[in-house]
């Protein structure tokens, strides 16, 4: 090839030059200042789907939460039945919603269609409330319990990976932490309800089962009616491509992101390899050991009552306790999540579970003790249980998300299947006292080396804590577009 054949490489100046022409081509697709300044005023806010889904689960709690604030009662009380038998169902409320999780999350990510795997396990959750009226036997009042539970082990991967996808990175403990206390609002209202049902009608457990189901029902027809349809791997896929233009690259080949009746081409699609990451591995194992020193707050609660002996029509109230602490709580852990790093959080926020534990298991009897045992559990949620969903859904990637969110979720549930179960044995054995402070021992060890194994979690550059962890990562072919 002869010298005047030859290409001739640009001069720094023209490769300025040239790419700066690219940014002025697509000039016109960044949004104007004014919008840009009100994304940023808006960017500390909850969105709408993450309040009317708030709304959702507060009406499906004050169903939920009515009920199960007068089973207890209604199994060792109306049934007869003893502690093993309790902490069996107890184990079960627990640990049914557990392969559930991890099939809705496939489910949800696979289709891409979080809403319609939610609906269908609010959906059997209603039901259920309708068919425990006609259930008069243990093996029915336990089939309709385990079909209950397996709706909300439906419903709370796709719910919580539509929170995820509709918050801002930054501030998704804030969001997961809004959407907790309205739901323990509803926690908080049920038992409530179910305390002056049986106030008015001693006895009236049916009437309690009655206005649970009515109540359920009004929770689908809202999630159904208000709530969009989200996509989260797909928009997750159009935001990255169309935010080659907003920082002023030419849009990749055949791109039909602008296209919006079209599915996205080469989307990321579902896979299982998300188990394969240390991060999340840490996170199971720490959740499962921490699990299995959780106890079901009924037999907190029944330990108090048998501490103190106030009269059963009162016990309905101790779920009410715990539940507005939690929901008073619920945000400020979540904005503490956010700021100091949501393993930390998660980790020692069950101090406070050992701290319910003492008041439960001390011989001291005082109404003072028992409220400070409720609030010490309202706290142990509030720091834990939207933390934890925060946690995995900010180290996974959008296509995996409700899975990896349902993988946790499920690890947690049958560790406290096992441990409900075990404790009501060890309680049946060795009387409440001893078996209460047993555990409130082993749990106090198991938090500092939780605390450990976390350590790494919270810092820069992590899931944890991350300041820019909502910045979009550029792809593969930008970065070389950048190099050249």
């Amino acid at each position: 090839m002869t010298a005047e054949a030859r290409p001739r490489r640009r001069s720094p100046e023209e490769r300025a030059a040239a790419l700066q022409a690219i940014r002025d081509r697509y000039a016109e697709a960044e949004p104007p200042p004014a919008q840009s300044q009100d994304r940023r005023q808006r960017r500390g806010r909850v969105s709408s789907t993450v309040v009317t889904l708030g709304i959702v689960s507060l009406l499906t709690d004050i169903s939920s939460e009515s009920v199960a604030a007068v089973l207890p009662l209604y199994i060792t009380a109306s049934l007869g039945m003893t502690t093993v038998a309790y902490g069996f169902i107890d184990g079960l409320m627990q640990g049914a919603p557990s392969l559930m999780r991890i099939v809705a999350g496939w489910m949800s990510d696979k289709r891409d269609h979080p809403k319609r795997v939610a609906a269908l396990g609010y959906a059997l959750s209603a039901a259920t409330r309708a068919i425990l009226l006609l259930s008069t036997s243990l093996a029915a009042v336990t089939a309709t319990v385990a079909i209950d539970r397996v709706g909300k082990g439906i419903r709370t991967a796709p719910r919580d990976a539509m929170i995820a996808a509709s918050s801002d990175p930054r501030t998704i403990g804030r969001s997961f932490g809004v959407h907790r206390a309205l739901d323990t609002a509803g926690s908080a209202i049920g038992p409530l309800l179910a305390f002056v049902v049986l106030w008015l009608i001693p006895g009236g457990y049916r009437n309690v089962f009655v206005i649970s189901f009515g109540v359920a029902v009004i929770g689908v027809g809202a999630l159904v009616l208000l709530v969009p349809d989200l996509r989260p791997r797909r928009a997750a896929w159009l935001e990255r491509h169309r935010s080659r233009v907003a920082r002023g690259l030419p849009k990749c080949k055949n791109c039909t992101c602008g296209v919006t009746a079209l599915a996205a081409e080469g989307a990321p699609t579902f896979s299982w390899t998300f188990l394969r990451g240390r991060e999340l591995r840490r996170i199971l194992t720490v959740s499962v050991v921490l699990g299995l020193l959780t106890v079901g707050d009924g037999f907190i609660y029944l330990s108090l009552q048998a501490k103190d002996g106030f009269a059963t029509q009162w016990f309905p109230l101790l779920y009410v306790g715990t539940n507005v602490a939690y929901m008073t709580l619920a945000v400020p852990a979540g904005r503490l999540a956010d700021k100091v790093g949501r393993a930390k959080v998660l980790v020692w926020g069950h101090v406070a579970l050992v701290g319910a534990y003492l008041c439960a298991g001390a011989s001291v009897s005082s109404t003072s003790v028992t409220l400070l045992a409720l609030l010490l559990l309202g706290i142990f949620y509030a720091t834990t249980d939207g933390v934890l969903a925060a946690l995995v859904g900010r180290l996974i990637a959008t296509e995996s998300r409700a899975s990896a969110i349902g993988t946790a979720q499920s690890a947690v549930d049958v560790s406290r299947l096992v441990a409900s179960s075990a404790f009501g044995i060890l309680w049946f054995t060795i009387g409440r006292s001893e078996a209460v402070l047993t555990v409130a021992c082993l749990l106090a060890a198991a938090v500092p080396a939780a605390a450990y194994a976390l350590r790494h979690l919270d810092a820069p550059g992590t899931s944890g804590g991350a300041p820019d962890e909502g910045r979009p990562q550029p792809v593969a072919s930008e970065r070389r577009a950048g190099q050249a």
